[in-house]
């Protein structure tokens, strides 16, 4: 940045300082102080805009550019669209086509109301005139946003977005607000291209290393996006802390208190369903369970032969659900018939409750399942190592406990005896949780 003139070096001091206060308001107030945040900023806000009014001419005199810029940069700092911040930045990117400054904070405009291809064009900008990790951070969210003409185009943007991640934490290791959006990265990659547990690992891993930065950690949208990534990962009480903590920061927002809901209506569903066996009447409940027949609805299982995800062929012993032991449970089969399907307002994971001859419910959580396709009442399913989880927890006095099996693609799956074919598997599309800073 060119050395500024007095007037713009005072402007500069308070638009700086304010953001200090934005970022660091946790360091200085407690979470109890996190409602009255937003009226502290507007106030201070407004009062820096009367030292622009004054000193308007002077700063003018100095860089134009330079004044509208930061103009545009203190109307941004609510979060909130404001045209007059996108009028002020896009002029004085006209009258400085080499500020990168600008063109990151007019791109941001730009994201805040939700004009994703100008905001890309103007973070691509900036990065012909010096690369930064503000435009790359920000391109890598641009471009999982962008709309795109195919699939295929809406995967290669999303893998971009991924790389532009990277490439903005490789410039500064010790940035949190680079990790958590890299943490984003990846979980969009998850649903859109690979479906793969490690995705998900590796998103974690990048919102705990964001957690290190004092001003990320007292971000609400990091734990947020945390706690989506927790949801996916099954690790339900660790999510329900998430969005409560995001809550905390930014009583505001509605999304993270929605999202707990939503968790626990679902937990809460399935506990009830699990207890009252689908709700199904006790004729209907034992004519299923007889109906369960081990050498028919094993289907290529009955053999006792397994191709594993390793390549290996592994034998294969029956067990009943009370056998299972957390983990996977290697060279193991089960089978139980569907009792009842359980609803979420996500499209993933598709949960269903099955029964085994020993009248034992278990939950069963499969993805990259294609939309509309699942199990219905009185199918019987038989899954070869089977991943076992016992869920055990307690959030706001409510209790959940049941047994839960997750299947990462529905091709393990024998339904009635026979192999799932290819058209049970899909790729998943999430709904976006951006929230731009």
């Amino acid at each position: 940045m060119a050395k500024l003139g007095e007037s713009l070096t005072s402007l500069k001091e308070m638009v700086d300082t304010l953001y200090h206060f934005r970022d660091h308001f946790f360091e200085n107030h407690s979470l109890d102080e996190a409602g009255s945040k937003p009226t502290q900023l507007q106030e201070g806000m407004d009062k820096v805009l009367k030292e622009f009014s004054s000193l308007e001419s002077s700063a003018v005199e100095e860089n134009r550019a330079m004044f509208l810029y930061l103009k545009g940069k203190l109307l941004n700092i609510t979060g909130d669209f404001n045209s007059q911040a996108e009028a002020a930045l896009s002029r004085s990117v006209k009258l400085s086509p080499t500020l990168v400054e600008a063109w990151n904070e007019l791109g941001e405009s730009y994201m805040r109301k939700n004009d994703w291809t100008t905001a890309r064009t103007c973070f691509e900008g900036a990065l012909q005139h010096h690369k930064n990790k503000v435009s790359l951070r920000n391109l890598s969210m641009t471009l999982r946003q962008v709309p795109a003409s195919s699939g295929e185009e809406k995967i290669s943007n999303v893998e971009q977005g991924l790389l532009r991640g990277k490439e903005a934490v490789g410039m500064d290791t010790t940035d949190g607000q680079s990790w958590s959006l890299l943490g984003n990265a990846y979980l969009s990659h998850f649903f859109q291209v690979s479906q793969n547990p490690k995705t998900l690992k590796q998103a974690m891993s990048a919102y705990s290393q964001a957690e290190k930065d004092v001003v990320a950690k007292s971000t609400p949208e990091l734990h947020y996006n945390k706690g989506i990534a927790l949801k996916y990962e099954e690790d339900f009480l660790s999510a329900l802390n998430s969005f409560s903590a995001a809550s905390a920061l930014d009583p505001t927002w509605p999304d993270p208190a929605s999202q707990a809901q939503q968790l626990v209506r679902y937990l809460q569903d399935i506990v009830n369903l699990a207890q009252l066996k689908g709700k199904l009447k006790a004729k209907k409940l034992s004519s299923l369970i007889s109906s369960l027949d081990s050498v028919k609805q094993l289907g290529p299982y009955s053999g006792g032969s397994y191709n594993s995800p390793s390549g290996a062929t592994v034998n294969l012993n029956m067990i009943p659900f009370t056998d299972l032991k957390s983990g996977v449970n290697t060279e193991k089969v089960i089978l139980g018939v569907v009792i009842c399907s359980v609803h979420t307002e996500d499209t993933v994971p598709f949960t269903f409750i099955m029964i085994d001859k020993g009248g034992t419910p278990i939950v069963v959580t499969t993805y990259n399942l294609s939309p509309g396709k699942g199990v219905i009442i009185g199918d019987t399913v038989a899954i070869a190592e089977p991943y076992f989880t016992p869920i055990d927890i307690e959030f706001q006095s409510s209790q959940f406990k049941f047994s839960m099996v997750r299947v990462e693609s529905p091709l393990v799956l024998v339904i009635n005896g026979k192999k799932a074919g290819r058209e049970l598997q899909a790729g998943v599309q999430m709904s976006t949780f951006t929230k731009t800073d």
